[in-house]
């Protein structure tokens, strides 16, 4: 499966809502996820760690070492199937895995393109000056769960208090008393989740590609396109 949307961006990111829904679990999450939140705070501090090692690969060979790349996607692998269970979505009751590897069968599923080659200049400036108004659309839609995840912690999906915390809060009421998500809020929601991954994913160096400023809502990408990659970041799909 290509990981480009019809728009072109190397990266896919989707979730099946798994009714029926416990009314109640999603009370408990909080605790039910320790283990998982314990890890991932360990996983974004190497994750940090091997960004900055791929910042001078490519700034020097214009390449992001492979094996650098399927860690780091890993790590957001794990970290959205721990986001969709929990308080980016309640998507599932299906508790997460613990790996960094693809797990197709379960319902949150998340793919990103390996670039053959990257720009040593953009390196520079792209995760920064380039990223700001993104960086101000992600703060609405987290709240201070941004800067936490941008800080040593890497922990934005535990803790959301943006807007998409707020949506996740409602629709957890309404599962409580009717046993069913909204779908409205749960297609908006999924579609702001999958607008934080795309710019992690730029501001983790793993494409030039610049965000669309563009609301995919619903569980599914929108269907692939024609549009070809660029020389720079040829589509090719990262391993499990």
């Amino acid at each position: 499966m290509t990981a480009y949307d019809a728009q072109g961006y190397p990266a896919r990111l989707e979730g099946d809502s798994t009714p029926p829904l416990s009314r109640w679990l999603w009370i408990v999450k909080w605790a039910l996820g320790i283990p998982h939140f314990i890890l991932l705070a360990f996983l974004w501090i190497a994750f940090s760690f091997v960004t900055f090692i791929a910042f001078f690969a490519i700034l020097i060979t214009g390449r992001y070492p492979r094996a650098l790349f399927d860690f780091n996607v890993g790590v957001m692998r794990w970290t959205w199937r721990v986001a969709f269970w929990s308080y980016n979505a309640l998507g599932t009751d299906r508790y997460p895995p613990f790996s960094l590897g693809e797990e197709p069968d379960y319902p949150a599923r998340l793919e990103v393109a390996y670039p053959a080659s990257l720009s040593r200049g953009l390196v520079l400036i792209k995760w920064w000056l380039l990223a700001i108004p993104q960086y101000i659309v992600v703060a609405i839609f987290t709240g201070g769960a941004w800067a936490q995840w941008s800080g040593s912690s890497g922990t934005w999906w535990a803790t959301s208090a943006g807007l998409i915390g707020v949506l996740v809060l409602i629709s957890g009421v309404v599962l409580l008393f009717t046993g069913r998500l909204p779908q409205a809020i749960f297609d908006f929601v999924l579609g702001m989740d999958r607008w934080v991954f795309r710019v992690v994913v730029y501001t983790s160096l793993m494409t030039d590609r610049y965000p669309p400023f563009r609301l995919d809502q619903g569980s599914r990408e929108p269907p692939a396109g024609a549009e070809a990659a660029t020389d720079g970041d040829e589509p090719q799909a990262a391993p499990a």
